[in-house]
């Protein structure tokens, strides 16, 4: 036995031999990292969403008693997923906005922040964007309008920013 803990070398023709049975393999070095890039996922490359005039669309669910919020869901959440392949998707929002349509605001928010994220910058808007509509909702619908703005806007100066036209 020698006082050095390195391996003892081995030839290129015994490395391809496997040792009889009952004795230890010898430890392999462990594997350098494939890659040191970021740990965010990189910038999807699926279709660009539309950008919507928040006003137009605060107009249009007022036009609509609010049936047009069910349309910008299913539109949104449906452009978000083929734009970044991840997310619930338009008919799961559509189904969700007409049956537990509490969970929107929450689910819309985050999703438009993920979207910020995956690119590896702060989301401007996040679950916690949906207490506006939840705690504030009630009053002259002040927070839902607070939420819808601050929600539409990120949603639309993402597409913007990856090559929409306004």
């Amino acid at each position: 036995m020698t006082e050095s803990n390195d391996p003892a070398p081995v030839s290129p023709q015994s490395a391809s031999v496997p040792p009889p049975f009952g004795e230890a393999v010898p430890a392999a070095a462990p594997a350098a990292p494939a890659y040191a890039g970021p740990t965010h996922a990189a910038p999807a490359a699926g279709p660009i969403g539309e950008v919507r005039s928040t006003g137009t669309c605060i107009l249009l669910t007022i036009v609509t008693l609010g049936f047009y919020t069910w349309f910008w869901y299913y539109k949104t959440h449906d452009e978000m997923k083929r734009h970044s392949g991840e997310g619930i998707g338009g008919a799961v929002a559509l189904i969700l906005a007409i049956f537990v349509s509490i969970v929107m605001p929450f689910l819309s928010s985050n999703e438009v922040g993920k979207l910020y994220e995956r690119r590896g910058q702060q989301a401007p808007v996040t679950a916690a964007t949906g207490l506006w509509f939840l705690l504030l909702g009630w009053f002259f619908f002040v927070g839902a309008i607070v939420w819808f703005v601050k929600t539409n806007n990120a949603l639309n100066e993402y597409w913007k920013s990856v090559g929409a036209q306004a």
